[in-house]
C-alpha cells in the first residue's frame, strides 16, 4: 500500500506519449494517415513516410504519392477509396508501391470516412508494411508449386494449369496439344554414374526444354525422369510433328560433366488438342500417354501423335544412334 508521504509518480506529458507511440507504431511497420477531401491535403505519421521511404522534409503531394504504386494496386486502390468516400463504409485492402527509394513492398492499407452535413469530407486510416508477410507466402508458395530440383513446374501445378489451359469440354482455345516427355536410358545412366550425375541430367534436360518452348503454355516436370508440356503453337499436326522431333534432336544432344561424356535420349507421345471430336482432359491425357508408351516400345528417341483413328503412330523420326 502506497504511503500518502510518497509522490505520485508523473505521468509523461501528452507530446512524449504521442511520441512514444508513433515510435512503437513505426517499430511494427504501421502508421497511420488522413486526406482532406476539400483539398486533397495528406497528413501522416511516422510510420507511413517508413513504408514508403518517403523524407519527412518532402512535401506531401497526392499525385506524387499515387504514383508510388504499382498500376493494379493503384487502380484497385482507387476503387476502393471511391467507394468509401460514396458509401461511408470503411474498408481494406492489400497494396504493392515502389518506394522514393525504388524498393518493391507491401502494405496492408484500411481506408475510413469522417462525414459532415451528409457527405463524407475527411478519409483516414492505418498502413502497414506486410512485405515480409508476403514473401513468406510467395516462398511457401513456390515450394508448393516449384520441382525443387529443376526449377520447373511441379506434378500438382501440372494438373491444375492443364485444367486452366485445355480446359475441361468443348473449349480448347489457347492449346495445341498436351506432349508427353520420357527420357530413354535415364535409368542405366543413373545406376553407372551415381544420383549426381542424373541431377545435373535433368536439370540440363529442364534448361534444354525451357528453352525450346519458351513459348508453351507450361512446362513441367511430372515424375522422376517424366515431363509434360502444353503446346499453345503451331496448331498444325505436321507442324506439331516436326517441332516435337526437333526436340528430340535437341534432348539427344550429349551432356558433359565432371569430365564424363553422358549420352541420353528421349521419346515423346502426345495427343492432339484441336483435333474435330473433342475429348475431355482425363482423355486427352490417356491418349499422350498411349503415344508415349508406343514411342518407347517402337525404340529410342522417336515421336508418336495420337490420332483420330483412336492410335498413335509415328510422326516420322528416325531413332538416333
Amino acid at each position: 500500500m502506497r504511503d500518502e508521504a510518497d509522490p505520485v509518480p508523473a505521468l509523461p506529458s501528452v507530446d512524449v506519449r504521442a511520441r512514444l507511440y508513433d515510435q512503437a507504431l513505426g517499430f511494427a511497420g504501421i502508421g497511420a494517415w488522413e486526406c482532406e477531401l476539400a483539398t486533397e491535403r495528406l497528413t501522416w505519421t511516422p510510420g507511413v513516410y517508413g513504408i514508403f521511404g518517403y523524407p519527412m522534409g518532402n512535401p506531401l503531394r497526392r499525385a506524387s504519392i499515387v504514383d508510388l504504386y504499382v498500376e493494379d494496386s493503384r487502380r484497385n486502390m482507387e476503387l476502393a477509396r471511391a467507394e468509401v468516400i460514396r458509401t461511408g463504409r470503411t474498408t481494406s485492402l492489400d497494396a504493392e508501391i515502389i518506394t522514393w527509394r525504388g524498393e518493391r513492398r507491401w502494405m496492408r492499407l484500411s481506408i475510413n470516412a469522417i462525414g459532415e452535413g451528409g457527405r463524407t469530407v475527411r478519409i483516414f486510416g492505418a498502413k502497414q508494411d506486410i512485405t515480409a508477410d508476403r514473401q513468406a507466402m510467395e516462398s511457401l508458395r513456390r515450394r508448393a508449386e516449384i520441382d525443387a530440383l529443376t526449377g520447373l513446374a511441379n506434378r500438382s501445378v501440372f494438373q491444375a494449369r492443364y485444367r486452366e489451359i485445355v480446359h475441361d469440354g468443348l473449349n480448347h482455345a489457347g492449346a495445341s496439344a498436351l506432349v508427353l516427355i520420357d527420357l530413354d536410358r535415364f535409368k542405366e545412366m543413373n545406376d553407372t554414374f551415381g544420383h549426381a550425375a542424373g541431377d545435373a541430367c535433368l536439370c540440363e534436360v529442364a534448361m534444354r526444354l525451357r528453352r525450346a518452348f519458351h513459348n508453351a503454355g507450361l512446362v513441367a516436370r511430372i515424375g522422376g525422369d517424366e515431363f509434360a508440356l502444353i503446346l499453345r503453337a503451331p496448331v498444325i499436326p505436321a507442324q506439331i510433328a516436326r517441332v516435337l522431333q526437333e526436340a528430340v534432336v535437341m534432348l539427344c544432344r550429349p551432356l558433359f560433366w565432371n569430365g564424363l561424356r553422358l549420352e541420353i535420349g528421349a521419346s515423346i507421345g502426345a495427343a492432339l488438342v484441336g483435333r474435330p471430336h473433342r475429348r475431355r482432359i482425363t482423355e486427352l491425357f490417356a491418349e499422350a500417354d498411349s503415344a508415349l508408351y508406343d514411342a518407347k516400345a517402337a525404340g529410342r528417341n522417336r515421336v508418336y501423335l495420337f490420332s483420330d483413328e483412336g492410335t498413335s503412330r509415328s510422326a516420322g523420326l528416325e531413332a538416333i544412334a
